[in-house]
């Protein structure tokens, strides 16, 4: 990008920076002291809105930029991820939306912990979800440090550190000025640039076209390389071996499951009044991202025409500049006005996709330390165990009384925002060289294999016992964790993150088709394992909450 266009991307981040940090200001004026505020926004979002926040959370950088690169680069392989990431969400609406809003209150472990002894399952639990969420994050702002400066024409270093330490500072300051009213609106507003931005490049591209998809095809598959081979099944996961074909399978059980179990994710239920609220609001938020990704189909299919396959590949060989590329493309040329317009908002839009998604998931991580970790690890009653006992309570509203010598679990969330947004930074920082893309099928791995069994297994198996429960969450967050650490991806090969070590015992990448029947089958044998027998009357009361919402927040 020439100068004059670099300003001109500079100026559109700012817009975005000011925007959202205007957002975060006005959410700070309106009271953030209890957790029903800080924590869900006051339950007061319509499904509308919180559809919107969901896409917005859901759709990442990868979404918009690796998605359309893959299909750029592999065709028909490139269209498996987009429709994958989509059928996740009838799992979250069919078995998990509405039944978590009514059973829980602002984490996953309180749905599990209404049947099963509270703090040993909350401190799993919790575990569970900080590793989700820091995997998540780390992968987020190594790509956003990566991205964002080739658009600012750096090439890493300096560029790279500043944005990482950039996006971190932003999303701290997000999360503990503005809590998840602000998260929410911020989610919101990138939900409508996104596809915003996606349809008006869609758009361009047919209209380069006629509105002729056959032509649009049909220019792809012979500028790609691969002529027909572009349209048919096998150009990326078709290799020779049995290990690519189970590779995909993983990744594909990792992203369809995954999605059910990732914390930041079933947090948004817990924003809306109701039940009915939650699940209409899954429905706005299917329609939302299943029309996002096939405008991406349109995106990636548009660069191999347009742009070509060859030369997204030498742009970044994973293909994460096809969107960029197209853009200039459809503008006029990289060093056209209209192009490098085109090539600025496209940024701006990256830069607000990465800002709402790591904002969204560190408040689901604050939460689950200050909720699950602290309150479990400090002396005396639990909240939920002050309003059943009646102590405390009421209608519609109510906060614990304060414990002499306890500090507010708001304080401690704030806190935590700060110091997992440190982390975090460190650790892209020293991530900067390293192929992260196995971080993202890791963070969906691990909430599969540890976070689903054990959700699934509270709501609907009448015999589920507290050591079945502990088993499950580490039956699946251990060998999710240890099986990628004997992966290529760590070692073994030149592009793996150790290249000149060699304890790749596992074959494949990702650990997904392995440690997902794990945590399944562990809660299943802890389950059976157990010497008490089950909490019958915690398995009637969730039933009855899950299914009618009485009792529910």
């Amino acid at each position: 990008m020439s100068g004059g266009h670099q300003l001109l991307t500079l100026l559109l981040f700012s817009a975005v920076v000011v925007a959202t940090m205007a957002i975060t200001s006005w959410a700070g004026s309106r009271r953030q002291g209890s957790p029903e505020e800080f924590y869900a926004g006051g339950r007061l979002f319509t499904p509308m809105e919180n559809g919107f926040a969901i896409a917005g959370d859901y759709l990442s950088a990868a979404s918009f930029l690796g998605a359309a690169g893959l299909i750029a680069l592999y065709g028909y392989d490139g269209m498996l991820y987009s429709v994958g990431f989509l059928v996740a969400w009838l799992l979250v609406l069919l078995l998990v939306a509405e039944l978590v809003r009514n059973c829980g209150r602002f984490t996953l472990a309180d749905v599990v912990a209404a049947r099963v002894r509270e703090r040993p399952v909350r401190i799993a639990l919790g575990c569970s979800s900080v590793t989700v969420s820091v995997l998540y994050l780390v992968a987020q702002m190594v790509g956003a440090g990566s991205l964002v400066a080739l658009l600012l024409g750096g090439h890493g270093g300096a560029a790279y550190t500043w944005t990482v330490s950039g996006v971190g500072a932003l999303m701290v300051f997000y999360v503990v000025c503005g809590g998840m009213r602000a998260t929410t609106w911020i989610q919101i507003v990138k939900a409508v640039l996104l596809m915003g931005g996606a349809l008006a490049l869609s758009v361009l591209v047919l209209l380069r076209f006629g509105g002729d998809l056959s032509a649009l095809l049909t220019s792809a598959a012979e500028r790609s390389g691969h002529g027909k081979d572009f349209l048919a099944p096998g150009l990326r996961h078709g290799g020779a071996g049995w290990t690519s074909r189970l590779d995909f399978l993983s990744l594909g059980l990792a992203l369809v499951l995954g999605t059910a179990g990732l914390p930041h994710i079933l947090a948004r239920f817990y924003t809306v009044p109701t039940a009915r609220a939650a699940r209409r609001s899954v429905v706005w938020a299917v329609g939302l991202i299943g029309s996002f990704y096939l405008l991406t189909i349109v995106l990636g299919t548009g660069a191999a025409a347009l742009v070509g396959s060859d030369a997204v590949r030498r742009s970044n060989a994973a293909g994460n500049t096809a969107v960029p590329l197209l853009a200039a493309e459809l503008g006029g040329g990289a060093d056209s006005t209209g192009g490098g317009a085109l090539v600025a908002l496209v940024a701006a839009v990256t830069f607000a996709t990465i800002l709402a998604v790591v904002a969204g998931v560190t408040l689901a991580a604050s939460v689950a330390v200050a909720h699950d970790l602290y309150a479990s690890l400090t002396r005396g009653k639990r909240p939920e165990e002050w309003r059943r006992s009646g102590v405390w309570e009421r209608p519609g509203r109510w906060e614990p009384p304060r414990e002499q010598g306890r500090v507010n679990e708001v304080a401690v969330a704030r806190v935590a925002a700060v110091l997992i947004g440190a982390v975090a930074v460190g650790l892209s920082l020293l991530a900067q060289q390293l192929n992260v893309v196995f971080l993202v099928g890791l963070a969906f791995a691990v909430a599969a294999s540890a976070n689903l069994p054990v959700l699934l297994y509270a709501l609907f198996w009448r015999r589920f016992t507290t050591r079945g429960a502990l088993w499950s969450v580490y039956g699946g967050l251990v060998p999710a964790v240890a099986l990628v650490a004997l992966s290529p991806v760590v070692s073994g090969g030149p592009q793996a993150l150790f290249p000149g070590r060699d304890f790749a015992y596992f074959p494949l990448e990702n650990p997904g088709i392995v440690s997902i029947p794990l945590g399944f089958l562990a809660g299943w044998l802890g389950t059976l394992l157990s010497c008490g027998g089950p909490d019958a009357a915690g398995h009637a009361e969730t039933e009855v909450r899950s299914l009618t919402g009485a009792g529910a927040v």
